[in-house]
C-alpha cells in the first residue's frame, strides 16, 4: 500500500520547547539512560551528536541544555500536529511521538496526486502549528519512513531499489544489526537477498519480519486477519483519571490483559487503535502503528503516553478528564511464536530469568535473590536498598531534594569499601576544608592507593555532609567532591576526618 508519512525532526526538542520552553534555537540534547537521543542543530555544530553520554556531550558543549526524555511531553506537544493532518485527510495512525502515518491513495486522488497531498499536508501542519515536518512516500509505513526522514516520495514500484543501498541500522534492531554486520551483512539490499526461510529459521519471527521490511515489503504478507469483536478490552473507572501516575497505572493493567487475551488466540497485535470517554462525554480515538509486534511492555508505554498526553491538555486548560479507556487491536497476525536466534538474542529470555528467579527464591527462600532499589538520600551508597524478588520496587524520599547531594549524573560505580587516596594541592600538600566548609587549597593532584599522583583536570565541590549530629557515636561530618583527572577518570571523592577516600566512580 502506498503510505504517506509525516516526520518532524528533532521532535523530543521541539516538544520541549512548545511545553516548557526551552529554547530549541540553542544547545539543548535530550538524554535517556544517561545517552544522547536527539541533538538540537545548534548542539550538532558542536559536536553533539545521538548515542554520546552526556559527560561526554557536556564536554564538547559546556554551556549544553540537557533535558531528561519525557514521551508523555512528547505525544502532549505531537497531538495538535495529529489533530492538523485529520482535518485534510482522513485515517492518521500515530508511529510514535514527531511521526504519523497514512494512506496516500485518499489524498493523492483528492489533491490531485501524492507529491500535491505530501506538500498541502506539511503546509498544514506548519499553518496550524508552526511547526517543520518532512513527508515521505513509498510502499508500506517502514520504506516511508525512511523517506520522510531523506524527504523523498519514491516512485511507485521502486520502494525495493530505494532500501537496497540504506545501512542495516535502519531496520531499528540494535541486537540482529549487530549480528548481521559480524557475519558481513551492512546494507538493507544484502539483508533483502538473504532466502526469507533461512531467515526464520536461523534468526526467529522477527528478523523474518524485518526481512520482509528491508525488501519493500510491508506486514500485509504476514496474514493479517479481520479482528474477532471479542478481542478488545476496556476499563471504566469510579474516579476520572487526571493525573499521569494515575494513567502510568491503568496502561499496565489494560496492556497485560490485551496481550494475554491475544496470546490465547495465537495472535499479536501491530496496530492498536486507544479509545477514551471523556466525563463530559467527548471520544477520543488515537491510532498506533508498529513495524514488528507490539508487545505487552510496547503497548503499556503506548497507552501510558497516551493517556499522559490527554491528561497534561487537561492540566492546561482543556477539560478531558478520562472515565472510560478500550483498546481495540486493528491489526493482528498469526503469532507463531518466536524462534530463539543464532547467539540466543531473540526468544523469551526474560521470562526464562523470572521463572529461575523464582525457582532459586523457592529453593532458597525469599531473600535469597534481592535486586536494588535508589532511595533518597545524599550519599549513593547509603541510597541503595536491596528488596526480595518480587516485592514491590518502591523507592522512598526521592520526590524532594536532599541538602547536600552530589548534583547528577550518578555515579556508574560505587566501591563496597571506598578507595583509600590523597588529594594535594600544587605544593603536594594535602587539600583540607575548614568547618566553614572553605578549602585552604584548590585540588591540583590525586593519587589513589598506591597508583602514582595524577593531576587533577576539572573539579567541583565541596559538598557537605553533616548528620545525626545529635548522636555523638553515628555523627558523620564530611566533605564530597567531584573529580575529574588528567587521564579522563571522574571520581567521586571524600574528605572524611582528615583523611580523603574515593567513594565511586564515573563512567
Amino acid at each position: 500500500m502506498r503510505t504517506i508519512v509525516i516526520w518532524c525532526p528533532d521532535w523530543p526538542i521541539v516538544a520541549a520547547e512548545i511545553v516548557d520552553g526551552y529554547p530549541a534555537q540553542e544547545p539543548v540534547a535530550v538524554l535517556h539512560a544517561n545517552r544522547v537521543l536527539v541533538a538540537s542543530p545548534a548542539a550538532r555544530e558542536e559536536g553533539v551528536k545521538r548515542g554520546l553520554r552526556k559527560r561526554e556531550a557536556q564536554g564538547r558543549c559546556p554551556h549544553l541544555i540537557v533535558l531528561e526524555h519525557d514521551p508523555g511531553r512528547d505525544m502532549l506537544a505531537f497531538e495538535p500536529v495529529l489533530a492538523a493532518v485529520e482535518g485534510i485527510a482522513a485515517g492518521v495512525e500515530a508511529l510514535r511521538p514527531g511521526a504519523c502515518a497514512l494512506a496516500a491513495r485518499g489524498p493523492a486522488r483528492y489533491y490531485g496526486g501524492e507529491a500535491a497531498a505530501a506538500e498541502r499536508i506539511v503546509e498544514q501542519i506548519a499553518q496550524q502549528c508552526g511547526v517543520e515536518a518532512q513527508a515521505g512516500i513509498a510502499e508500506g509505513t517502514f520504506a516511508a519512513g525512511l523517506a520522510a526522514r531523506a524527504g523523498v516520495l519514491v516512485p511507485d514500484g521502486e520502494t525495493a531499489d530505494f532500501l537496497a543501498g540504506l545501512s542495516i541500522a535502519a531496520i531499528g534492531r540494535p541486537n540482529l544489526v549487530d549480528l548481521l554486520r559480524r557475519l558481513g551483512i551492512h546494507t538493507l539490499g544484502e539483508f533483502a537477498a538473504l532466502p526469507g526461510a533461512d531467515v526464520l529459521d536461523r534468526f526467529g519471527f522477527d528478523a523474518a519480519l524485518a526481512h520482509r521490511l528491508a525488501g519493500g515489503r510491508d506486514e500485509r504478507p504476514l496474514a493479517p486477519r479481520r479482528t474477532p469483536p471479542d478481542l478488545d478490552v476496556s476499563e471504566t473507572f469510579d474516579e476520572p483519571i487526571e493525573r499521569v501516575d494515575a494513567a502510568a497505572f491503568a496502561a499496565r493493567g489494560l496492556a497485560e490483559r490485551l496481550h494475554d487475551r491475544l496470546a490465547s488466540h495465537g495472535l499479536a497485535c501491530t496496530r492498536l487503535a486507544i479509545e477514551a470517554t471523556t466525563e463530559t462525554g467527548e471520544e477520543l480515538v488515537r491510532t498506533w502503528r508498529h513495524d514488528g509486534l507490539l508487545s505487552v511492555n510496547a503497548v503499556a508505554d503506548r497507552l501510558r503516553w497516551q493517556l499522559e498526553g490527554w491528561v497534561r491538555l487537561a492540566q492546561n486548560g482543556q477539560e478531558k478528564r478520562i472515565v472510560r479507556i478500550r483498546l481495540v487491536p486493528e491489526g493482528v497476525v498469526e503469532h507463531l511464536g518466536l524462534q530463539p536466534g543464532l547467539w540466543g538474542e531473540a526468544g523469551e529470555e526474560r521470562d526464562r530469568a523470572h521463572r529461575a528467579m523464582s525457582r532459586v527464591q523457592g529453593l532458597l527462600g525469599p531473600d535469597a535473590v534481592l535486586t536494588a532499589v535508589l532511595d533518597g538520600g545524599r550519599a549513593d551508597k547509603s541510597r541503595i536498598r536491596l528488596v526480595a524478588w518480587g516485592d514491590e520496587r518502591v523507592a522512598r524520599g526521592t520526590e524532594a531534594p536532599w541538602p547536600g547531594r552530589v548534583p547528577g549524573p550518578s555515579p556508574a560505580t560505587v566501591y563496597p569499601e571506598p578507595l583509600p587516596a590523597e588529594v594535594l594541592d600544587e605544593h603536594h600538600q594535602r587539600v583540607q576544608v575548614s568547618g566553614r566548609l572553605e578549602l585552604g587549597s584548590p585540588p591540583r593532584y590525586a593519587q589513589i592507593a598506591d597508583e602514582p599522583a595524577v593531576e587533577i583536570k576539572a573539579w567541583a565541590g565541596p559538598w557537605p555532609i553533616d548528620e545525626r549530629w545529635w548522636d555523638e557515636e553515628e555523627a558523620t561530618r564530611a566533605a564530597r567532591f567531584q573529580i575529574q583527572l588528567e587521564d579522563e577518570r571522574a571520581y567521586l571523592a571524600v574528605l572524611r576526618n582528615g583523611s580523603w577516600f574515593m567513594e565511586a566512580m564515573y563512567d
